[in-house]
């Protein structure tokens, strides 16, 4: 395969980790956007400058916050400067919260927005420039079940978010192909274990509209990752995530699939993707505008 240039947000732990790890391993150049690089995160930085000198592959760490336009700015322009270019662009940076929506101020949501949403429209900003200037590139939206899939109560602000950032990526797939720049979209399933979603997730700041619902759902929202986790069949692995992006980016141009769903625990976000997608696809083609659809737009 050829090798390519990508640039993966959010690439401290998780998923995101682990893509930047697979990826270089099939031979890519791969640089992990991290924030605080020097600081809280020194550690994952360190740890994966270890294992790049381990396997001998191209992966190293760069200083990258998705909420910062100035720091996004500078992370891809020392991309392409230090890589001599850029392919490929992996959204995944994201933060997830658990609780009553209620109990979540307008300002959390504004902030989870600003990571999960606006982040990848910084991102987009610095690095669709390059990739339309060269005719070609791709970029891949890591996104979630829960925006067509079952979805639990309690985590509605950041299955909201996660459906914006869906819909942006639905939207730049048919704007961008015209340049010559692919989109794919992989959906995971809930993955309670292998991720610091949950550990990580953060919590309501109105305490006391929270405690009303606790009085009423207490052990239900307490009990919600559990919940999840005995969905997953025992070989249920959240690097396969990895491992889909990384055969994905592996794919010629002009032949990857539009939506890509890993999810052991069927929660029928794949059904309904299907559905959407496809109807999606029919109307660009009656209005006109099927050469906007990738071969793999309606599955």
């Amino acid at each position: 395969m050829a090798n390519r240039i990508i640039l993966v947000t959010g690439a401290s732990s998780g998923i995101g980790a682990l893509t930047v790890r697979a990826l270089a391993e099939a031979g890519h150049t791969v640089y992990a956007g991290i924030r605080a690089t020097a600081s809280r995160n020194a550690a994952a930085v360190a740890q994966l400058h270890r294992d790049a000198a381990d396997h001998g592959v191209r992966l190293r760490a760069v200083e990258l916050d998705v909420t910062s336009q100035e720091s996004v700015d500078t992370a891809v322009g020392h991309v392409v400067t230090a890589a001599g270019g850029l392919d490929v662009v992996v959204h995944n940076a994201g933060h997830m919260v658990v609780g009553p929506a209620e109990a979540f101020t307008p300002e959390q949501l504004a902030d989870l927005y600003d990571v999960n949403v606006l982040g990848t429209q910084r991102v987009n900003r610095a690095a669709l420039p390059y990739l339309r200037e060269q005719g070609s590139g791709l970029l891949v939206w890591v996104g979630s079940s829960s925006t067509r899939g079952g979805t639990p109560p309690f985590v509605g602000p950041y299955f909201a978010a996660k459906a914006a950032m869906d819909a942006l990526a639905v939207s730049y797939a048919a704007e961008i192909i015209r340049f010559g720049v692919e989109t794919a979209i992989v959906v995971p399933g809930a993955f309670p274990g292998g991720t610091n979603h949950f550990a990580h997730a953060g919590g309501p700041a109105d305490a006391a509209r929270s405690a009303a619902y606790d009085q009423r759902y207490g052990n239900d929202i307490a009990d919600l990752a559990p919940r999840l986790s005995a969905l997953m069949p025992p070989a249920a692995d959240v690097a396969e995530v990895a491992r889909a992006v990384t055969g994905i980016v592996d794919q010629p141009a002009g032949t990857r699939p539009f939506r890509t769903h890993i999810d052991p625990s069927r929660d029928g976000s794949d059904v309904v993707s299907t559905v959407a997608d496809r109807i999606r696809a029919e109307f660009l083609g009656r209005v006109g505008l099927a050469d906007l659809l990738t071969p793999g737009s309606s599955r």
